[in-house]
């Protein structure tokens, strides 16, 4: 299944949050694809941890960079132009939960947190992908990464589900904005993932045992599950595909 071909050769590809986890699995495979790649994360020592990883030569860019900040993002993208002088696909994969008892008892600087990196973030990279891809003139893809917790109410991650239930709808308004544009806009909604984000869950057999019983194919995802469907949309396979978010959760959202 890994050696599946997208036809991404030469496109330059920004992927958010690109050096851990499934955004360090989606940089891995656009890299293999012969994409010209850029990662961006909060933490110089993790960018320089997956570049030791990821290697990629001259395919590989990586930049620090807080997507929260808007002065952060317009940096990173003028820093992508100024290396490849354009830009193809965006991939927004920055996520992060901290766990939250009750929405209604959420302190407001919790809530805010939350929602800058899921979802404000997710905006500020978009219009400026948006800005530059219109500018450029031949299309372009933006695809963002939800989760089923948008969908799901789940204990602990109300804030988080709310925030990524607003980029669902996000990436409809968007795909209808930008459609004339060619320039598509659609999301990969996950279930639970085996990578460090949802380790407190996965790494205790109880839990998981309990979790598994709710997806019809047995087992919980593993990154490159989320891989295939993302690269999937950010290719020419998904032309006729816009405003759509593909559930990869196992079936677990249809019981």
């Amino acid at each position: 299944m890994d050696d599946i071909r997208y036809g991404l050769k030469d496109k330059v590809v920004v992927v958010t949050g690109g050096s851990r986890g499934i955004g360090l699995e989606i940089a891995r495979s656009l890299l293999g694809e012969g994409a010209k790649v850029v990662i961006c994360g909060r933490k110089s020592e993790g960018l320089d941890a997956a570049a030791g990883i990821l290697g990629g030569g001259g395919n590989l860019m990586t930049f620090q960079a807080h997507i929260a900040k808007e002065s952060d993002v317009n940096s990173l993208f003028d820093a992508v132009l100024d290396r490849f002088s354009r830009l193809d696909v965006l991939i927004n994969n920055v996520g992060m939960n901290i766990m939250t008892l009750s929405v209604a008892d959420t302190e407001p600087a919790l809530w805010q947190k939350i929602m800058d990196t899921n979802l404000n973030g997710t905006f500020f990279c978009s219009r400026k992908a948006a800005a530059v891809m219109k500018e450029q003139g031949d299309g372009g893809r933006i695809v963002n990464i939800s989760s089923i917790a948008g969908r799901r109410a789940s204990p602990g991650m109300g804030v988080y589900g709310i925030a990524k239930a607003a980029v669902e709808m996000f990436t409809r308004v968007l795909a209808s904005e930008l459609a004339p544009f060619n320039i598509r806009v659609n999301a990969v909604a996950p279930a639970m993932v085996r990578t460090a984000f949802s380790e407190p869950f996965w790494s205790n057999e109880d839990l998981l045992r309990e979790i598994v019983k709710t997806i019809p194919l047995g087992r919980i995802a593993e990154p490159m599950d989320v891989v295939h469907p993302t690269l999937f949309l950010a290719s020419e396979a998904s032309g006729y595909i816009t405003g759509q978010t593909l559930m990869v959760d196992g079936g677990a959202s249809v019981i």
